[in-house]
């Protein structure tokens, strides 16, 4: 893989970081006016050629202010069905392909966390970069024999959340129609889970939990952590062998490795979701390395989503076929996780509860089936659905924000989930335990 252009420093004030946006703003009305100037030419529409140049500039402006800037495009590009293919393509680089920190900067943010260079620490360490994502990098060291993974945080990356955010909004709701009401809500959900992924500290404490709690599924494993060696801006671990899933494809593994990597993963979502209701609810490939031994090693807990009981009892039972068929109390669990509403008119609650019941099927699909083989065809079918959706009028215009902000994380980590399945075109066991028989007691079936 080539390694990006490395960055000599980070712009961190407000009025720096909010100039680059406006200089990126700036780039797409450039671009607009190129397609429009051809388009009047030609008489032909060229959009793809619009996008490639529009998420190319989206992209190296919010890589090279990493943070949450960056954060919401790793997080857009996993949302397949809300952008065009050019920007879903180039902002899966801040998966773990972004400009990393040049080497000074390097030293300079370590001494900054931690009181220390790296080599009063370790015996020794690699300035250049194994990966670099939104909220810092991973270096190379060892010590005592031990050959470690350190991730170095990005100076500034928690103070400019906020401001950034606010930045970003403008941009999100002109290149993907999402309204300021629609956004008002879930960025507040995005704020809190940004600001928990930039203390190392309760990263370290988290995959210590899970890492314990998840020991006996079998095809996972976790790294040891060091707090002694960490800080709240640098997170020390164990190196673990592996490759990110693209790399790992490319190695033409044998369908039975991937098929027993697939069940790991499923098994370990399962177990987090629905026993320890807290979920590691960042599922991108840059947080997993897979090797052809059909294990597969988790290394990022900076987003974890514990969910409230209360909407667990709300929002599970509805992926169930014998309580979507019960249409009153569809009607109450959709009321408690505000999708409608009792002021909406009887078209608009039929509209909605008709696109939800029939997105939910879709989704609960592997988990009524013993066995289930996960297709892109499977995935094109769910975005294929969204997009549908996304044109019945109070969804595609809200009157008011629709849907709990809890679902947010959870809706992203499934469809994250399955489109790694996808990749490694999986057939697996994920017919739903004894949770289903526990959500159907507790709704009175």
């Amino acid at each position: 893989m080539k390694q990006p252009e490395v960055q000599e420093s980070i712009v961190s004030s407000k009025l720096g970081r909010a100039a680059k946006l406006v200089g990126t703003g700036a780039k797409i009305g450039t671009n607009y006016l190129k397609y429009y100037a051809k388009k009047s030419i030609t008489g032909k529409e060229d959009k793809e050629e619009l996008h490639t140049s529009n998420a190319a500039d989206i992209y190296d402006s919010l890589s090279n202010l990493k943070g949450s800037a960056l954060k919401v495009a790793q997080m857009l590009s996993m949302d397949k069905n809300l952008l065009p293919r050019a920007y879903t393509q180039k902002f899966a680089m801040s998966q773990y392909s972004a400009p990393p920190m040049s080497g000074p900067l390097v030293m300079k943010a370590f001494k900054n966390a931690t009181g220390k260079y790296p080599n009063e620490l370790f015996d020794t360490f690699e300035t250049k970069s194994l990966a670099a994502a939104s909220i810092g990098q991973v270096h190379l060291a060892t010590k005592e024999r031990k050959k470690l993974a350190v991730k170095i945080q990005y100076p500034g990356v928690s103070d400019s959340i906020q401001s950034d955010l606010k930045l970003v909004k403008p941009v999100a709701n002109a290149m993907f129609g999402l309204s300021e009401k629609e956004m008002k809500k879930y960025f507040e959900e995005v704020e809190e889970k940004l600001m928990e992924e930039t203390r190392y500290e309760l990263e370290l404490k988290r995959g210590q939990e899970i890492a314990e709690a998840c020991a006996h599924i079998e095809g996972v494993h976790f790294p040891q952590y060091y707090p002694e060696w960490s800080s709240n801006k640098v997170l020390v671990m164990d190196y673990l062998e592996g490759d990110h899933l693209k790399e790992f494809l490319e190695k033409q593994p044998s369908q039975e490795v991937k098929n027993k990597i697939a069940q790991a993963l499923w098994d370990f979502y399962e177990f987090q979701l629905h026993e320890k209701k807290a979920i590691h609810a960042d599922p991108h490939p840059g947080n997993f390395l897979f090797n052809d031994l059909a294990s597969v090693g988790v290394i990022d807990f900076g987003c974890i989503k514990e969910v409230p009981m209360d909407f667990y009892y709300q929002y599970f039972p509805l992926l169930i076929p014998e309580v979507q068929e019960n249409l009153d109390l569809v009607d109450r669990l959709l009321t408690e996780i505000e999708i409608i509403f009792p002021q909406d008119d009887d078209k608009v609650k039929e509209e909605l509860t008709s696109a939800f019941i029939k997105m939910t099927a879709l989704l609960s699909r592997p988990f009524n089936h013993k066995d289930f083989h996960f297709t892109q065809e499977f995935i094109d079918e769910i975005y294929a659905t969204g997009e549908e959706i996304y044109k019945i009028p109070e969804v595609k215009k809200p009157t008011q924000p629709r849907g709990s902000k809890h679902a947010l994380y959870i809706n992203r980590t499934y469809f994250g989930i399955y489109s790694m399945l996808a990749d490694l075109n999986a057939t697996i066991k994920t017919e739903a335990g004894d949770w289903k028989n526990r959500l159907m007691e507790k709704c009175g079936i």
